[in-house]
């Protein structure tokens, strides 16, 4: 259901952030990895910011990275309806992954 939509999205976050979706040894406002977030997805350069830097490597195409994070901020609505159904993320990742499956320098 729609609560399941927005557990996968707080997955998502934690993959790309390299966070943990509560963690109480960082400041109060940064506690929650979904709150903290959440305002940063929709803007390319801050969602750089936030993201693993594991990630920034040959192995993961940036794009990818970002384009999984904005699926996240979907799964996140705070309107239930608003959230894509679980059949629309798995059509958006699979392209992702044929991204992933490329050399990087095409």
């Amino acid at each position: 259901a729609m609560s399941d939509v927005y557990s996968y999205g707080v997955v998502l976050l934690e993959l790309v952030t390299g966070r943990k979706s509560l963690d109480k040894s960082r400041p109060v406002r940064e506690q929650t990895l979904a709150d903290w977030a959440l305002p940063m997805l929709t803007h390319k350069k801050k969602v750089l910011g936030i993201l693993d830097a594991r990630l920034g490597s040959d192995d993961y195409p940036v794009r990818s990275v970002q384009k999984a994070a904005m699926l996240a901020y979907h799964c996140l609505s705070s309107n239930p309806k608003a959230r894509p159904l679980m059949r629309d993320i798995v059509a958006s990742l699979e392209p992702l992954q044929q991204l992933e499956l490329m050399p990087a320098n095409v």
